[in-house]
């Protein structure tokens, strides 16, 4: 969501930050204070502008709460439900496709995707939310196994499997080198799958961690 310090000029000629420099700290804000610490004014001081700048783009502090939502939604989730839909030619590489989201946090926050379940806490809405992304993005993970020919209740479970564990991992905030994660991913694919991966799958999914400096 990042992007330059430019500014924008108000109807009354006033310099404003940007809509996305608001969006920006909210999100930050989100993800080291919690929603509570999404607040206009601590915002605004923090951004040194009033609050008639915020207002010249939302709402509302509910319609900049569901924009965070909004994107939340389009990030963590849209990536996991694309690349588990990718095309491969073998189940252990659409895994490892997935695996992407893991590594790469342009595709996967998962510091993002906890302020949010924290948030989730607090309100029915948003818990309900949570729980809708957390169902499509395990149907896409259940219809990712099920093209490779398991049946629907071993494709179920080894998606939630896949998911529960990834979701368990950030949640223990295990630390560990990628050389070390890398050198495990065989055994996770056979874990995952029940089969080998096949000849240069593992290499190439390395220098895709290479290439995007993971």
């Amino acid at each position: 969501m990042r992007k330059s310090e430019a500014q924008r000029a108000g109807p009354a000629g006033n310099i404003k930050v940007t809509r996305e420099d608001w969006l920006d700290l909210a999100l930050e804000t989100l993800i080291s204070d919690g929603v509570e610490g999404v607040r206009i004014l601590a915002l605004g001081h923090k951004l040194g502008v009033s609050r008639s700048s915020f207002y010249w783009y939302f709402e509302s502090r509910q319609d900049l709460l569901d924009q965070l939502l909004e994107y939340w939604r389009d990030k963590n989730t849209r990536f996991i439900i694309e690349r588990a839909k990718r095309p491969a030619h073998s189940v252990t590489q659409a895994v490892l496709n997935v695996f992407e989201c893991w590594v790469d946090e342009n595709l996967y926050s998962p510091r993002l995707d906890f302020a949010i379940r924290a948030w989730a806490r607090s309100s029915s809405a948003v818990r309900k939310i949570i729980d809708g992304a957390d169902n499509e993005r395990i149907a896409a993970l259940r219809d990712m196994f099920a093209r490779y020919g398991y049946s629907e209740e071993d494709a179920f479970v080894r998606a939630r499997v896949l998911y529960f564990m990834q979701i368990g991992y950030y949640s223990l905030e295990i630390v560990e080198p990628m050389a070390s994660r890398l050198s495990l991913v065989p055994a996770y694919l056979r874990g995952f799958t029940g089969r080998e991966p096949l000849e240069g799958e593992v290499e190439a999914f390395a220098r895709y961690l290479e290439a995007t400096g993971s």
